[in-house]
């Protein structure tokens, strides 16, 4: 048996999320079925994290386990790439593992970036991979905001009703908003997030940049610890996930 450590890149447009499911198209789905085609086994593979219908990454780690072939990690890269198309995912690393290596259960650390394009022309190469709004944003006013955030809370407000963490409590390394020209990014890290957490952050930063909210308005939703104070939820286009720490 040789365990497989993938990264993996996918445009999460045309899929339900990553985990499979009966009611449509997964990235989980897409990536087992091409290990099948390839080696004839019917492998599980497991990710770092479990994006939402819509939600893209950069560079998702995962990993499976083979029991009777084991191809060349090069060899299965290039062969599950050539399986995979026209689905939009890709392999762009691949190596063998120690057989306790998990991608979920020794991730220490996941990063997310969420991308806003800030203009009021219509989105032509990025419809669908970054959130269009039209107000002008003060990222600064956003980024000082979100330092309320930081740190270890209880992020009920944040979380998603369908949720099923044990806690709504988690730390939030690092939550920083900068602006480049009309694109304002958003980076969020922290050992783990509950459903929907970075959007809805995201939704209410937009909230602070717009001037809709306040700062204080933003420390008060987070104290309510109560979904119905959440300003906004940010839609799943601009989100991605962009690394796993071991």
């Amino acid at each position: 048996m040789t365990r497989y450590a993938l990264t993996i890149e996918y445009d999460g447009r045309p899929f339900m999320g990553w985990q499979r499911q009966a009611h449509g198209p997964s990235v989980q789905e897409a990536i087992e079925r091409a290990v099948e085609r390839m080696t004839g086994e019917a492998a599980t593979v497991h990710a770092a994290g479990r994006t939402d219908a819509g939600v893209h990454a950069l560079a998702m780690r995962a990993h499976l386990e083979l029991v009777t072939k084991h191809p060349e990690p090069f060899r299965l890269m290039e062969a599950l790439n050539a399986l995979l198309r026209p689905d939009p995912v890709a392999v762009i690393d691949c190596r063998i593992v120690p057989d306790d290596w998990h991608a979920r259960f020794s991730c220490t650390g996941r990063s997310y970036e969420y991308r806003i394009v800030n203009r009021r022309a219509p989105l032509t190469f990025e419809a669908g991979l970054a959130w269009r709004v039209v107000q002008p944003l003060d990222a600064g006013a956003m980024h000082a905001a979100a330092q309320i955030l930081v740190g270890r809370h209880d992020f009920t407000t944040f979380r998603s009703v369908h949720c099923q963490a044990d806690s709504p409590v988690k730390t939030l390394d690092r939550l920083d908003v900068e602006r480049d020209a009309d694109l304002v990014l958003v980076h969020a890290a922290a050992r783990s997030f509950l459903h929907h957490q970075v959007r809805s952050m995201v939704g209410c930063l937009v909230m602070v940049g717009d001037g809709r909210w306040t700062a204080a308005d933003l420390a008060a939703a987070l104290a309510a610890r109560d979904r119905a104070a959440l300003g906004h939820n940010a839609p799943p286009d601009g989100l991605y996930f962009v690394g796993a720490r071991y």
